[in-house]
């Protein structure tokens, strides 16, 4: 892909503008919106990557946007807001957004964290042996090269945190791993605080493969250790 767009959504010009500047500078094309709906408009007319959107906006908000958006789309979302409390960092991932950066923001931290999502949707899954890109636990199928997920043959919409979680597992299938791994490997970074993130997108997961996610066939916890996918459903 030549170019990268990256849609940033705010109802204030400057932080839009700033925000601008910042990603121009690391070679990507900005495409502006004030606010959800405007935000919508331009993901149908535009071959957006990312999503940068801020929770509170009029007309539509973020948080109404994200969940409309999330409708037919899994492109990643980053979460732009000045609230701060961890509820509201959580209410963001329930929505189904990929990551949540509080204002004021750092812009090393703001660019860091867009590259690091546009690297798992667009790059993430690369195999080395073409014979491996498929994996199987009973009805669950991954095809790694297609970024596909199918459950007894109906295809599941995963974003891609979610889908590179349960690609980690899928992968790996019988191993435990611990909060602190899953949030190491996935997100790249150090896991302080990680356990309510990586919550919420497990139980994400399991509402979009399992039957009953509160009785679940594949994703299992293991208590006190961590996650796993169970091995030969």
């Amino acid at each position: 892909m030549d170019k990268v767009n990256i849609l940033v959504c705010d109802d204030d010009k400057e932080i839009v503008d700033a925000i601008e500047i910042y990603l121009q500078q690391e070679g990507y094309h900005v495409i502006k919106a004030y606010d959800g709906e405007q935000a919508i408009e331009q993901l149908e007319k535009n071959d957006v990557q990312l999503l940068i959107m801020d929770v509170m906006m009029p007309r539509l908000d973020g948080i109404r946007a994200t969940l409309k958006i999330r409708e037919n789309s899994s492109i990643p979302i980053i979460i732009l807001s000045a609230k701060t409390e961890d509820a509201d960092k959580i209410l963001g991932l329930n929505i189904g957004a990929d990551d949540y950066i509080s204002k004021p923001f750092n812009p090393l931290e703001l660019v860091a964290r867009v590259k690091s999502q546009l690297r798992r949707y667009m790059h993430l899954g690369n195999v080395a042996d073409e014979n491996m890109s498929v994996y199987r636990v009973g009805g669950l199928e991954i095809n790694d090269d297609l970024k596909e997920v199918k459950v007894d043959g109906e295809t599941i919409r995963l974003t891609p945190i979610e889908y590179n979680i349960l690609l980690l597992l899928v992968k790996n299938a019988g191993k435990v791993f611990s909060i602190e791994q899953i949030y190491e490997s996935i997100w790249n970074e150090e896991a302080v605080g990680a356990d309510n993130t990586v919550a919420v997108h497990i139980r994400h997961i399991r509402e979009k493969i399992e039957i009953n996610p509160k009785e679940p066939r594949y994703l299992k916890v293991v208590w006190g250790v961590g996650y796993k996918v169970e091995k030969g459903v």
